[in-house]
């Protein structure tokens, strides 16, 4: 109490000061209607720029839910043009499917990616709680990305495209030739389509999809466009350089195929390499 009466004798000078401004100021207000539409308009000011950065903070803080929402329905937005897809080939072909769609998409965010090694992986946040298994295929908005090979609970490792160990099978879009696609451990933006016949035509931007003979891709999916072909002697086939379509620097969020259909597809053509 005896510091309190200390420091109010000591400023008790600039205390009434205060009081008297303040009290001015009111008076300034109430009596004077210019003075108080300005008063009004700069009150407005200040208070609409607090709620404009209080509401920029407070959607910075749920972008990620934002993100994750935007990705769940992307991924139902592909499921359904897969399904468009398979419904398409029913109708030309009757009786080569089901009414029932075979693949399903999972979204998932990556949390660790490499583009500068020889055998580059990628880390999702996704695991074998939420649906994640071994072998299936990855894709992004812009193409194909890699496949799952190791899965716990809540995460999963998958090669990329930019892993020397690993080729998808692709086809040329406007000639359904196809062969393996592999990255040769050089250039995170190119890779190399091969065993196309010399007699094919192909030509510069010529699009490369995936040719659906593999249980991981359906087919169709872009893979990237042709970006030169080589002719190197001593060799039955065309060398083709291919501009793949995924950035793979700029990955953050990809969509995991469950091919329903996969193991069922898997076993009776093993029972093939069986006999």
């Amino acid at each position: 109490m005896r510091n309190l009466l200390n420091f109010l004798y000591r400023y008790h000078a600039f205390i009434l000061f205060l009081l008297l401004e303040f009290l001015c100021f009111t008076f300034i207000v109430r009596y004077s209607n210019f003075q108080r539409v300005r008063v009004l308009n700069s009150s407005n000011r200040v208070s609409g720029w607090i709620y404009k950065n209080y509401q920029s903070v407070e959607e910075f803080f749920a972008l990620r839910r934002i993100n994750d929402q935007l990705a769940a329905d992307n991924a139902n937005l592909r499921s359904s043009l897969l399904s468009l897809r398979e419904t398409c080939d029913t109708l030309l072909f009757p009786a080569s499917r089901d009414s029932n769609s075979l693949y399903s998409l999972i979204p998932a965010k990556v949390i660790h990616n490499s583009v500068n090694k020889q055998y580059n992986y990628i880390t999702l946040n996704k695991g074998s709680n939420h649906g994640i298994k071994p072998d299936m295929g990855i894709v992004s908005p812009e193409g194909i990305v890699g496949v799952v090979i190791n899965v716990s609970k809540n995460y999963a490792t998958a090669l990329s495209v930019l892993n020397s160990r690993w080729s998808v099978n692709a086809k040329l879009a406007k000639t359904n030739h196809f062969g393996p696609l592999y990255w040769e451990g050089v250039n995170p933006y190119v890779a190399v389509l091969n065993e196309i016949p010399y007699h094919v035509e192909v030509e510069p931007n010529d699009e490369v999809i995936t040719s659906g003979f593999s249980t991981l891709f359906p087919e169709g999916i872009l893979i990237g466009k042709v970006l030169r072909v080589e002719h190197e002697k001593g060799n039955n086939f065309q060398k083709i350089w291919v501009q793949l379509s995924t950035d793979f620097k700029g990955l953050s969020y990809v969509y995991l195929i469950d091919n329903k259909g996969k193991y069922e597809r898997d076993d009776i053509e093993n029972m093939i390499s069986d006999e």
